[in-house]
């Protein structure tokens, strides 16, 4: 008895990840042969990149040490990693966003950053004097 041949089966065409898939973004997506590592001392050389002085501020590295009222307006006391003071007034520029507000209780930031994706997003960052239990600082 002889048997009868099988269906030849259907052949599958390789997928190249680095086309874009329909509808997909190719910039949404992270190379995933790309180090971590090295990306993360991207970051610290672009940090140490950053201008002197106020402009060189980032809004997620700032420490607020205190408040001052001043005849002109209200003014922040804020530290720095390296440990450097830097009085800032309402409306000052900093590297990734600006001074929006300061009250006697805290400092309300506008941060401008990106997204890990590379989208840009906009948010608003509190810092206060007094941290309450499990608020960053």
């Amino acid at each position: 008895m002889a048997k009868a041949p099988r269906p030849a089966k259907p052949v599958e065409q390789a997928v190249n990840p680095d086309t874009p898939r329909e509808g997909e973004d190719k910039s949404a997506r992270r190379d995933p042969f790309e180090s971590l590592v090295a990306r993360q001392q991207a970051q610290k050389n672009a940090t140490a990149a950053l201008p002197p002085g106020k402009a060189g501020l980032q809004v997620s590295t700032l420490r607020l040490d205190g408040i001052v009222k001043a005849p002109n307006g209200m003014i922040a006391v804020v530290t720095n990693p390296q440990a450097r003071t830097y009085f800032l007034r309402e409306g000052d520029q900093l590297y990734d966003g600006r001074v929006e507000k300061i009250a006697m209780d805290g400092v309300s930031f506008h941060e401008i950053g990106k997204d890990a994706f590379g989208k840009p997003v906009e948010r608003q960052v509190n810092k206060r004097i007094y941290s309450s239990a499990g608020e960053q600082q």
